[in-house]
């Protein structure tokens, strides 16, 4: 048994390379190998998002506070809020993130797979973020 105590573990800032805005990511899940999951706190800051991404084995959220966003390639923009819990299959493309007056925390789940749970692409740009 590995028991990791609150506050452990240090913040970390959302790339630039992967998000747009004000994103923190709290660690909160990653044993280690052959153990393939991985979890996350994440929040953004009014108008902050990821960029688009697939995940190889799926992603779950979990939305725990605020309003956000979350949308697939093709598909249109879903507002979720707290309690709401999304799953987006293996290779699908999306973003999610928090809307542009209001922030959101969401626990991210995902699985990885040859040691990497996502793969990330272009960044949404305002004119897809504000559709």
């Amino acid at each position: 048994m590995d028991i990791v105590r609150s506050g452990s573990q240090p913040s970390g800032k959302g790339p630039e390379a992967y998000f747009t805005g004000q994103v923190r990511i709290d660690p909160l899940i990653s044993p280690p190998e052959p153990a393939r999951v991985a979890g996350a706190l994440v929040t953004f800051e009014p108008g902050a998002r990821t960029a688009w991404h697939t995940h190889p084995l799926g992603q779950t959220l979990i939305v725990v506070s605020g309003c956000g966003w979350a949308q697939r390639e093709g598909g249109p923009i879903e507002e979720i809020r707290p309690g709401d819990v999304v799953w987006f299959p293996p290779g699908e493309k999306h973003w999610h993130g928090a809307t542009p007056t209001t922030a959101m925390s969401h626990i991210a789940v995902q699985e990885k797979l040859n040691g990497s749970p996502v793969d990330w692409m272009e960044h949404v740009t305002d004119a897809q973020y504000r559709k």
